[in-house]
């Protein structure tokens, strides 16, 4: 007999998480410990995804996540390992204890990046008399040879012999092995 994939499926809650919800992954986890994220979710009696479950585990309620604002030198560090590192936040997460790197990245994009942005946006380029680099007009200046000048080789060809051709070219001054 078939089985039919629109009775099995289960509505599965989307959205912010309850605090009911939270309290029932913590003492599932805390009991059985984490064995398969696709599997909690059912036997703790949440109508959640595997990896929602996952997600809300690592980022929120695992014990010893430092969270609220972070502090001045977390953030000059996050600046620094951003220089070096790039975008790898698991990487400048590792660096920084207790912190998750969803959370270091929230804090890049929303605070870090948005002000930089925000103060490139605010400086004005300079008019062009007041910077001495861009006040000079440049302008194109006339070859000394003109294209018409029959002086001038257009072609390999015409190019004067030399007294050594690149064929003749020896190589005594190397030493041989």
């Amino acid at each position: 007999m078939a089985k039919n994939p629109a009775k099995d499926k289960k509505i599965l809650r989307k959205g912010g998480w309850s605090a009911e919800e939270d309290e029932k992954l913590i003492a599932y986890i805390s009991r059985y410990g984490i064995w398969n994220w696709n599997e909690i979710p059912k036997h703790a009696g949440l109508s959640r995804t595997g990896k929602s479950c996952r997600l809300r585990w690592l980022n929120y309620l695992r014990p010893g996540i430092k969270r609220g604002n972070i502090t001045r030198e977390e953030e000059e560090i996050i600046v620094k390992l951003h220089s070096i590192l790039g975008n790898r936040w698991a990487a400048i997460a590792a660096k920084l204890p207790q912190r998750t790197d969803n959370e270091i990245k929230n804090y890049w994009k929303t605070r870090i990046q948005r002000r930089n942005r925000d103060f490139c946006s605010k400086i004005e380029p300079p008019a062009e008399s007041e910077d001495k680099y861009y006040a000079a007009e440049v302008k194109p200046q006339k070859n000394n040879v003109s294209e018409t000048d029959s002086s001038f080789p257009n072609s390999l060809s015409q190019l004067p012999e030399t007294e050594e051709s690149p064929d003749s070219t020896t190589y005594d001054h190397l030493p041989s092995f």
